[in-house]
């Protein structure tokens, strides 16, 4: 007898019993030797070689064969095994089983199925003592669900790893993991902002622990306008410089601007800047006793009643004239639009781009940013007046808004615009 119990001739015959209930009894037992367990490893029965898998005497050679299983439910259940394992393996004590379970780890972690990759993933988030270039290829991999966890939680992935993840990405789901990383460096938040993606902007600003350079953020706020999803966390945003906290108020919507305005951290020339644009914009007097509800409510009142448009022929008119006084310019129609004076800006692509009423509305309506954007491009005005135009007059959705390359170009080319135009008809 050996001290597991079981003779081990009796339990060599056993194993290679035709009976794989008796098979799967010796593959459950934590005293079997380690040949033993090896060796049903490779079993013909699915069930045994799940016990061997669950078998925490199971060899680490055991383990390395069983990747390679044809079962995606025994590799899977391998995968939650080593991750679980792993971590508390140190060189000195795991000696070569360390390195059998690294070279499982690295098969499972090329694994076909998604499942497996991903509780790979899943079981190694927040280890520290795994080989660095597992984590490295999880965190690239295609898959959202396997990328993911890492992503956003694990430690060993460094400034650099996540600058260029950030660079070859295309997907935002992965850009955002990263942007709600602990800590994230300001670096890191550079490239994030870089990249555009709404949603993982979003996630950087809500991301009260993450670093960013007040330039960086000078950035996010020149796209902000016509990205709402920004709007809330850049209010909420901690530490915010008061340059950003009056450009903030410059165009979130009311309720928000209520919740700027009442903010207790700015800095008091930066909160009475911020209190003088709410009240320049909504035509009402702050009090300081408001509630914030009662406040809403007569800003929106008093907006509503300034903003009764001029007709058409009086804008029309207008515009005319300053046609033929050479004063017809940007900045005049962002005023314009500023003061919500939708039929003067019509007017204004009427006459500019001898457009007909009907073109604009029937752009204005689809809510297509495109569209609107080549008809503004037609009318000889900056694409900062079609971003506002998009935003405050057409009312273009966030996710299909154009907005400036390099923060003044237009950001497609003359012939889109020119194919743009022909679906208009024009």
């Amino acid at each position: 007898m050996t001290d597991s119990g079981i003779d081990y001739e009796k339990a060599k015959a056993l194993a290679a019993s035709p009976d794989p209930a008796v098979r799967l009894e010796l593959a459950r037992r934590a005293d079997m030797q380690p040949e033993i367990l090896y060796f049903l490893a490779v079993d013909e029965a699915e069930e045994v070689r799940r016990a061997i898998v669950e078998n925490e005497a199971t060899p680490a050679q055991a383990h390395l064969l069983l990747a390679n299983d044809a079962s995606g439910t025994v590799r899977e259940r391998l995968a939650e095994k080593l991750a679980r394992l792993l971590p508390g393996l140190s060189d000195e004590e795991a000696g070569k089983a360390r390195e059998y379970a690294i070279q499982t780890l690295e098969l499972l972690a090329r694994d076909e199925l998604t499942r497996i990759r991903a509780a790979l993933s899943e079981g190694l988030k927040y280890a520290d003592n795994v080989p660095h270039h597992v984590i490295r290829q999880l965190a690239q991999d295609v898959e959202l669900i396997v990328s993911a966890p890492v992503l956003q939680f694990s430690p060993l992935l460094t400034d650099d790893d996540l600058r260029e993840i950030v660079a070859a990405s295309a997907q935002s789901g992965a850009l955002s993991a990263i942007a709600k990383r602990v800590g994230l460096s300001a670096g890191v938040s550079e490239v994030i902002v870089a990249t555009r993606d709404v949603s993982a902007v979003a996630a950087l600003l809500a991301n009260d622990s993450a670093q960013i350079r007040e330039e960086t953020l000078d950035l996010i706020l020149d796209a902000a306008p016509s990205h709402e999803p920004w709007h809330e966390p850049l209010v909420q945003r901690p530490n915010l410089p008061g340059k950003a906290a009056k450009r903030i108020a410059g165009f979130v919507a009311a309720s928000l601007l209520q919740r700027l305005a009442g903010r207790k951290d700015l800095p008091a020339d930066a909160l009475a800047e911020v209190r003088q644009v709410m009240e320049q914009r909504l035509d009402v007097k702050l009090e300081a006793a408001e509630e914030p509800k009662a406040a809403e409510d007569k800003a929106k009142a008093a907006k509503e009643a300034k903003d009764e448009p001029n007709s058409m022929a009086e804008a029309e008119e207008k515009v005319k004239k300053l046609i033929k006084a050479n004063k017809l310019d940007n900045d005049v129609v962002q005023e314009a639009i500023e003061k919500n004076e939708r039929n003067f800006v019509l007017q204004s692509l009427i006459q500019n781009g001898r457009i007909p009423l009907s073109v604009i509305q029937k752009a204005i309506e689809a809510r297509n940013g495109r569209l609107v954007t080549a008809l503004v491009w037609r009318a000889k005005f900056s694409m900062r007046t079609a971003v506002m135009i998009q935003r405050d007059i057409a009312k273009v959705p966030p996710r299909m808004m154009l907005n400036a390359r390099n923060g003044t170009d237009y950001p497609i080319g003359k012939a889109e615009l020119e194919e743009q135009l022909r679906i208009l008809g024009l």
